[in-house]
């Protein structure tokens, strides 16, 4: 069907203008941003699902449930004035950070993904310049993204702290954390600006696993995100001991979620109790789709006394 014709406005980039256009607060904010990235992100329905951690027929019945809204309450296809710009940005950080995670976790990396998503973090960071969770995102993603070469050593998964940090782009980390920096002035203590904290503590050397874990606690207040806990439990595994991380896990229900039994079973390696970790290694691998990682989980199931499945 064709569109109304938008009218002028004083938008940095044309995109951004799209996306602000469909996150209108009518829908659910899950619903914003599943309809976005799938108009403007160039992620498939099933990315799109791998993001929200649930099945891609769920997916589509909300994104068709969303579509079905917008027809029936004849919601304008429209860019909002400046002064209601504030009440969509959640939606539209919330496009842009999974854009850029799609693209930085894909194997091979989806460059393009990645840095398109960069560029739009720095065009709304000209629209919304004292807005600090839109800097602690743009930091967030530079920091990320300056780490991208060490993550891969001839095909294979490489862990943060076997990185090689020659290959970092440190310039790109100093301008995140200017931003981060920023952020902070501004009084940004947002989801996205603790993110960007974290990241910059991941980037130095040796690393500060109790601050680290102390962020994470405010993280998972915020978001009340299960996801977060398990990134929770990985630096308090770090800073107290494998069975503080256990305890925490103990906690969660996310079976469909790789990390999680990737992380237990690391956890529980630790520990020497080989035949639990070798079971959750191998629930970890059954959920893996990128080869990489499929790869260093089948040699994990190896070093904890099991037989890995060959590569599919």
């Amino acid at each position: 069907m064709e569109q109304p014709e938008i009218e002028e406005t004083s938008f940095p980039d044309e995109r951004l203008e799209l996306i602000f256009t469909c996150c209108h607060p009518a829908l659910a904010l899950e619903a914003q941003v599943a309809l976005t990235l799938r108009a403007l992100g160039g992620l498939t329905t099933e990315e799109i699902a791998r993001a929200f951690l649930v099945e891609s027929q769920t997916m589509k019945r909300r994104l068709s449930r969303a579509k079905r809204k917008i027809k029936e309450a004849g919601i304008p296809f429209s860019v909002p004035p400046d002064h209601l710009l504030p009440e969509r940005l959640t939606a539209v950080l919330g496009v842009v950070y999974l854009i850029f995670n799609e693209g930085y976790t894909s194997h091979p990396p989806r460059i393009d993904l990645a840095s398109e998503a960069i560029r739009l973090g720095n065009a709304l960071a000209k629209l919304m310049p004292d807005e600090p969770e839109v800097q602690g995102l743009l930091a967030l993603m530079l920091i990320t993204d300056a780490r991208r070469d060490a993550r891969f050593e001839n095909g294979e998964l490489v862990l943060l702290p076997d990185q090689d940090r020659s290959r970092w782009d440190e310039a790109q980390i100093a301008r995140g954390r200017e931003l981060l920096d920023l952020a902070l002035s501004l009084r940004g203590r947002g989801s996205y600006v603790i993110q960007a904290a974290i990241a910059s503590l991941h980037s130095e050397d040796p690393l500060d696993w109790t601050e680290i874990a102390a962020l994470y606690a405010e993280l998972a207040r915020l978001t009340g995100s299960p996801v977060v806990e398990v990134n929770r439990a990985i630096a308090v595994a770090e800073a107290d001991g494998p069975a503080a991380g256990l305890a925490l896990l103990a906690k969660l229900d996310l079976d469909s979620y790789q990390y999680f039994h990737s992380t237990r079973a690391e956890l529980l390696r630790r520990l020497d109790r080989l035949d639990e970790a070798r079971a959750a290694f191998e629930r970890a691998l059954e959920l893996a789709r990128a080869e990489p990682e499929r790869r260093f989980l089948r040699g994990r199931i190896r070093e904890v006394g099991g037989t890995a499945p060959s590569a599919r």
